[in-house]
């Protein structure tokens, strides 16, 4: 596994001409992405996961009464 997730797309105009920016990995920062298009460096990193339940609804998110459950 190379650690280095590709982005499909760039997140500034949307173009898909996209190509590592070699000699920027930082350990823990991700790696950097060229966009040919707009030419903007920018980097994709994964923040964790959802404290979801097992019916994709949150805690906080779930409405329903006592009665209703």
């Amino acid at each position: 596994m190379s650690g280095r997730a590709t982005p499909f797309y760039c997140p500034y105009c949307g173009d898909e001409d996209l190509r590592p920016h070699e000699g920027d990995g930082r350990t823990g920062a991700g790696y950097a992405w060229l966009c040919g298009s707009c030419v903007r460096v920018f980097r994709v990193s994964f923040v964790g996961l959802s404290a979801a339940d097992l019916n994709g609804v949150t805690e906080s998110h779930d409405h329903r009464t006592e009665e209703s459950r």
